[in-house]
């Protein structure tokens, strides 16, 4: 099988994805195509030798709406002859954009394929799309449907996390995604999101909150505490995990994912292409895998989906050096430690979305270019990203430096 080698990955900095967020005037279109002449200019590629653009977005509707891969490639002003696909599995769409690239890599039946994603959330809002998951109840009543805050407060109740734990993990991501950006160490992939006339709109995320401390996160209530109660949600949670008797709500803005707008871009290809053009590998893709989980506790895939792929690949949690984990909320990422004892010192090493946010369709890529840079930062070898995603799935992707 062939090799899909990673050669370059780019994002665009996040915006506060609410109408005064930096980003909001930009269009989905026009946010994708940022990322996608990012990855054409620095690499000088004669965009007539990509194969495909596969882009994750969640809510395909209004502005993000049709085949927004497609629609990027015309705002980018690639060759028409370059196709364009959307694909959504809820958050991990843009990790499945990368692995979907990397399946034709693999297969042989393309050489050159640009991945990544995009969401415009101050544009089209969290669950535009609809869809009869929380709607239907011939599908919503055995999928133990419920809003994700309270399963993210299930899961803490459940393995025994305290509002302490998941407050002063989120400190710890705030402090570390600060020191990510005043050691530079985020220059060679975050691209300025420009308007038209070449002026710079934002070249930094703008969602952190560095300042952040214990003390600012307990004054915070709970955000799900009423819709788990008065909504309901919390006997459907007791309902699927009886052994819980009551569910302790501890998860608010403090220490959940925040709502941004940004976007991605992955290149790809075989060895071959990769030699005629003069692009340097820095990474292979060497295995993924997707699951469905406990829809109940939902964001727990991420557990199910790691043990899944270790078998598949015949490797061992010490056999990874680094882990990247969507901080969706604080409890998915310390029930992913707690399961495989991994060190806090090698997940999500420079933060993460609970400081700088988490563009739905976006996030699986981008995640997975900055594990690829620390990988060369520390100069270490193999590392496993992974995010939790609505409905109860999983899906991890395993890469090793070239």
């Amino acid at each position: 099988m062939t090799d899909a080698l990673i050669f370059d990955h780019v994002r665009t900095p996040r915006g506060r994805g609410k109408k005064d967020g930096s980003l909001h005037e930009v269009s989905t279109a026009r946010l994708a195509a940022n990322a996608l002449e990012a990855i054409r200019d620095r690499n000088e590629l004669d965009t007539k030798l990509v194969d495909d653009v596969v882009l994750g977005c969640v809510d395909p509707v209004g502005d993000a709406g049709s085949d927004i891969a497609r629609a990027a490639v015309f705002a980018a002003d690639y060759d028409r002859s370059v196709p364009g696909m959307q694909i959504n599995r809820f958050c991990a769409s843009g990790l499945d954009a990368v692995n979907m690239g990397a399946a034709q890599i693999m297969s042989g039946q393309n050489k050159l394929v640009i991945s990544g994603g995009v969401e415009a959330m101050s544009r089209v809002g969290l669950g535009a799309s609809g869809g009869p998951w929380p709607s239907d109840p011939q599908i919503a009543i055995p999928a133990y449907f419920m809003p994700q805050g309270v399963s993210a407060d299930l899961i803490s109740t459940k393995y025994g996390f305290s509002r302490d734990d998941v407050d002063a993990y989120s400190v710890e991501s705030q402090k570390r995604a600060q020191k990510a950006w005043d050691e530079g160490r985020f220059k060679n992939s975050v691209v300025p999101v420009k308007d038209i006339n070449g002026l710079t709109i934002l070249d930094r995320d703008e969602h952190m909150r560095p300042q952040t401390d214990m003390q600012s996160l307990a004054g915070l209530n709970p955000s799900f505490e009423m819709m788990g109660n008065m909504g309901g949600f919390n006997a459907v949670g007791i309902q699927a995990h009886p052994e819980v008797e009551k569910i302790n709500h501890m998860h608010h803005a403090g220490n959940s994912s925040g709502i941004v707008d940004g976007a991605s871009a992955v290149l790809m290809g075989n060895k071959e292409i990769g030699e005629a053009l003069g692009l340097k590998a820095r990474a292979r893709i060497k295995a993924f895998a997707n699951i469905g989980s406990d829809p109940a506790l939902m964001l727990t895939g991420p557990v199910d989906v790691t043990k899944k792929l270790l078998k598949n690949t015949g490797m061992e949690i010490s056999d990874i050096d680094l882990f990247e984990l969507n901080e969706a909320f604080a409890s998915v990422v310390l029930r992913h430690m707690q399961a495989f004892e991994i060190d806090h010192s090698i997940m999500n090493v420079n933060g993460g979305a609970i400081a700088m946010g988490h563009p739905l369709g976006a996030t699986g890529a981008m995640i997975l270019g900055t594990v690829l840079d620390e990988l060369e930062r520390q100069d270490k070898n193999t590392a496993l990203v992974t995010l939790c995603i609505g409905a109860g799935m999983g899906t991890a992707t395993i890469i090793e430096r070239v």
